[in-house]
């Protein structure tokens, strides 16, 4: 099993390993997350909404799936450590500011969005 520290590391050495640190820039880095989050979206883009939540079903789609979020996973990942920022902590920290933001009583079962944030 592994875990978020040791997919930072080994991303560390694969990147150091083949001397792309120089390549490794915050924008080039954020362009191809959204790159790679196209490629995601391509994959699910035509599916109805039945579909695209049995989409997992079918193995060739299944196996396009999970590498696309592959590469998504390593494109943040790798962002996150370049600018020196924990991505568990950060998603916890996010999780934390929506629960107060959107407190069960008042949002569950329902899409809209909460006023902005004052302060």
């Amino acid at each position: 099993m592994h875990d978020n520290g040791s997919l930072v590391e080994r991303l560390r050495e694969f990147a150091a390993e083949r001397d792309w640190e120089q390549f490794h820039t915050p924008k080039n880095l954020a362009m191809a997350l959204a790159g790679e989050v196209g490629e995601l979206l391509a994959e699910l883009q035509w599916l109805t909404p039945d579909e695209s939540a049995a989409v997992m079903a079918d193995a060739e789609a299944a196996d396009r799936i999970r590498a696309e979020l592959g590469d998504v996973a390593i494109y943040l990942t790798r962002l996150a450590d370049v600018l020196g920022v924990d991505l568990v902590r950060a998603a916890h920290d996010k999780l934390d500011a929506s629960g107060r933001r959107y407190d069960p009583a008042t949002y569950r079962g329902s899409a809209r969005k909460a006023p902005p944030m004052t302060g």
